[in-house]
């Protein structure tokens, strides 16, 4: 293949992942192009009736080392390496025969370590060398060859082929793509060496020396928090589960930077809630109204009466799908910006369309959140910590008060707990039924949160005689203690741990609150 856009003679097809691979090959054939493959590839073609050449015959060398070594030979690296125009007398003096197409991906490596049980040497074993020098080689040479790395891109090469186009600035593609997938291969590769190899990743908690970073883009953003930034969303390379990443979006406006981060902070969310059937209204990053209830709609109306003033034009969440009746609800009470569900009934989505600029997002929970990190970035540096999944049980629970909490306060008091772990500190959330009625986020002072919880409860009708409160950290005076206890609070979980521990329970059994330590902080900056 020259630069021009002339149809490739020859390409050379060993595929780990084979989707599409039998389909794209046969149409490979029908253009009449000659096929090289080796192993399982070449076995997996030949079933579906397509003429292949094995490498070893193309290099008149076996494979050897079980495999080992298979396309390291010249006759394979020379006919994807030479330069039309300049190398082919030294190709014909070696017999060199050119290769105008390499279709190759590698050895599934991530998949592998990913397997709870595997061992360093079944690692090694799935590093793949032949693929990768053979995807670089290419890639170098994308002025006469092209290179695919991509089952997604088989349905454009294929075209540009039978259209005799497969032109350079596909080829300029590919083979930009074709960096990227090696790259992250390496990344993987070395992140996980290290870990294994490096005393000092044992010393910081299994953190590599070295930290490689692989995301794609998924879409520029028309600005980030503010119109004079510009922003885009990128996915994670690697599988961590379902996340807006992976979202199907079913109608309304692009998503923007505030909304990725406000939905986000709603979906992690309701998905804390995996045994109720829960909703989450979010505002700038901070729950304005969470509850779960015996239906969507109960939960919706118990969220929203929460702080219906902040949840206009906010995120709305459940971890349950959506129905026709609450998806109408929705729509004739507030203004909305998100709305996110694991699904939705056709009737829902159609009384959605009459409100087209929502944006409607379908995302199935399942694993969200439970692996990679949290990445922060700093002036001339990067923040890395584990996702705060950070749960507890009743078996967990101290009780520190003369009086303990009854059976209904002890189940509001965990469900205080899910929500304060999602509002910014200093937060205190106040529960009652299984819903929140007051929210202090974000405040200097602890005191000060506990005042705005009480005030937003009060501001909206809401009795807080009886109800429950969490603190994401402990209380280091008594005086959030006192204002709790005045606006009728029963009862207080909290991490404990301050030098004032004794004086704020001692407060609290003036009170007559039942307090419960967790032994567990939730900050959120």
């Amino acid at each position: 293949m020259t630069s021009s856009s002339a149809k490739p003679l020859r390409a050379l097809i060993s595929v780990a992942n084979k989707s599409g691979l039998i389909d794209f090959a046969k149409r490979l054939q029908q253009s009449g192009v000659d096929i090289l493959s080796t192993g399982g590839t070449a076995k997996a073609l030949r079933e579906a009736g397509i003429d292949v050449t094995d490498v070893s015959e193309h290099t008149g060398f076996p494979e050897i080392m079980a495999g080992r070594v298979k396309t390291l030979h010249p006759n394979i690296h020379g006919g994807i390496l030479a330069r039309r125009g300049t190398d082919e007398a030294v190709m014909a003096e070696h017999g060199i025969a050119a290769i105008d197409l390499v279709v190759v991906n590698l050895y599934p490596f991530r998949e592998t370590i990913a397997k709870p049980d595997v061992t360093l040497e079944e690692a090694i074993e799935n590093i793949d060398i032949g693929g990768p020098t053979m995807v670089r080689a290419a890639a170098k040479n994308h002025q006469h060859v092209g290179i695919v790395v991509d089952p997604t891109d088989y349905p454009r090469v294929i075209s540009a082929i039978e259209q005799n186009h497969f032109d350079l600035n596909l080829r300029r593609s590919l083979a930009v793509k074709a960096f990227a997938h090696t790259a992250e291969y390496d990344s993987a590769i070395t992140d996980y060496l290290s870990r294994a190899f490096d005393s000092k990743a044992e010393d910081t908690n299994d953190f590599p020396t070295q930290l490689h970073l692989t995301y794609t883009l998924v879409d520029t953003l028309r600005y980030g928090e503010n119109p004079h930034q510009k922003a885009a969303f990128y996915k994670s390379n690697k599988p961590v589960g379902n996340s807006l990443a992976t979202a199907k979006q079913h109608q309304g406006k692009a998503l923007s930077y505030n909304n990725i981060a406000d939905a986000d902070a709603a979906l992690t969310t309701a998905l804390r809630f995996t045994e109720d059937t829960a909703c989450v209204i979010v505002k700038h990053a901070n729950p304005c109204g969470v509850a779960t209830g015996e239906s969507v709609m109960q939960a919706y109306n118990y969220a929203h009466r929460c702080d219906p003033t902040s949840a206009f034009g906010g995120i709305i969440a459940f971890n349950r799908g959506l129905d026709e009746e609450t998806a109408q609800e929705i729509i004739s009470r507030q203004f909305v910006e998100v709305i996110l569900a694991p699904a939705y009934s056709e009737a829902a989505l159609k009384v959605l369309t009459q409100k087209p600029n929502i944006r409607v997002l379908q995302i199935d929970g399942s694993g969200h959140g439970k692996e990679g990190r949290q990445l922060s970035s700093v002036r001339g540096g990067l923040l890395v910590q584990d996702w705060d999944n950070g749960s507890i049980s009743k078996e967990d629970l101290q009780v520190v008060t003369a009086r303990e909490p009854s059976h209904d306060e002890l189940e509001n008091l965990l469900f205080a707990w899910r929500v304060v772990q999602s509002v910014k500190s200093n937060a205190i959330v106040l529960a009652k039924d299984n819903a929140t009625i007051g929210i202090g986020a974000g405040q200097t002072s602890r005191v000060y949160s506990s005042q705005i919880a009480v005030q937003k409860a009060a501001d909206e009708g809401l009795d807080a005689a009886g109800s429950v409160l969490a603190s994401d950290a402990f209380f280091p005076f008594r005086d959030g203690v006192d204002a709790a206890a005045k606006a009728g609070v029963k009862a207080i979980i909290q991490p404990g741990g301050s030098m004032r521990d004794q004086e704020v329970i001692d407060a609290a059994n003036e009170h007559g609150i039942a307090m419960i330590f967790t032994g567990m902080r939730h900050f959120r900056h």
